[in-house]
């Protein structure tokens, strides 16, 4: 009882920081999302060098992965007009190549890998939230508020999680992965898709840049990558043998744990409402 109340009052802060920076202006979340890049990096580089295989210079990768962040932020306020920004990002990739010719490390190509992976997986994506805030896309027949796309990510993912682990809970039996993730079931899933497209409905109703149909249709990108994006994690974790990536947020683990399905959402949302603005 006392872990689950611990788990719930850790849930509610997390939820309440993270609307408030998100709907409170643009710069708060520009600001919370770097501070989560940052955190999430630091967090993912420490995991994957328990075993004491992985040698990398974690502040360099860490403030590069902070740039590639604020190049993003900075290129799409400006509407795409200051792509000259991305090249000191460039640098610092050239940085990471140079450093392993001359470094006297036994595995090389793992910190590279390492490092390459930490952009890929966590910092491009992260930093795609701004092209979902402050971009333009076609298919919106009206203003988007700055935070309405990111904000309907969060209750697609909540609601797909909720949905997912009440019917997985009482209705479980199929299991979905279970080499990687044996607690999750097609029931679970399936319930937590039900409740993420009533929670598009509901987004609809507040939010008519787009139709419902469409809101839908992202709620099941949400759903769908956002399981990819939490298998991914927890294929990381299992490799490791570890069972959360952080003890940072009491009861939900670390960062990774908490963001490992906006990984894959994000950019998966970015391309299905390009192919909508078709």
């Amino acid at each position: 009882m006392k872990n689950f109340i611990i788990r719930a009052l850790t849930g509610i802060a997390i939820v309440a920081v993270q609307v408030l920076c998100t709907y409170l202006s643009p710069l708060s979340l520009a600001g919370l999302f770097l501070l989560l890049t940052a955190l999430t990096v630091n967090e993912f580089l420490g995991i994957v060098s328990l075993k004491g295989q992985v040698q990398v210079n974690r502040p360099i990768v860490i403030v590069g992965s902070c740039y590639l962040f604020f190049a993003f932020w900075l290129n799409c306020l400006t509407r795409g007009g200051s792509l000259v920004v991305f090249a000191p990002y460039l640098v610092f990739l050239l940085y990471c190549y140079i450093k392993e010719l001359y470094s006297h490390h036994d595995n090389p190509i793992v910190n590279l890998g390492v490092t390459m992976l930490s952009q890929i997986y966590i910092v491009l994506p992260l930093s795609l939230i701004n092209l979902l805030a402050f971009g333009d896309f076609a298919c919106f027949s009206g203003e988007a508020p700055f935070y309405a796309i990111p904000l309907a990510i969060y209750i697609f993912i909540w609601a797909s999680d909720t949905g997912a682990y009440l019917c997985g809970s009482l209705l479980g039996r199929h299991r979905l992965f279970p080499r990687i993730s044996p607690k999750k079931s097609w029931e679970g899933s399936i319930g937590g898709a039900l409740l993420t497209v009533g929670a598009a409905v509901a987004v609809a109703h507040f939010y008519s840049f787009m139709n419902v149909w469409q809101w839908i249709g992202m709620a099941l990108v949400v759903v769908v990558f956002g399981t990819y994006g939490d298998l991914t994690e927890s294929m990381i974790k299992r490799h490791l043998g570890i069972k959360d990536s952080g003890n940072i947020l009491p009861g939900h683990g670390g960062f990774l744990d908490r963001l490992d399905s906006m990984f894959f959402a994000i950019p998966a949302v970015i391309v299905y409402l390009y192919m909508l603005s078709l």
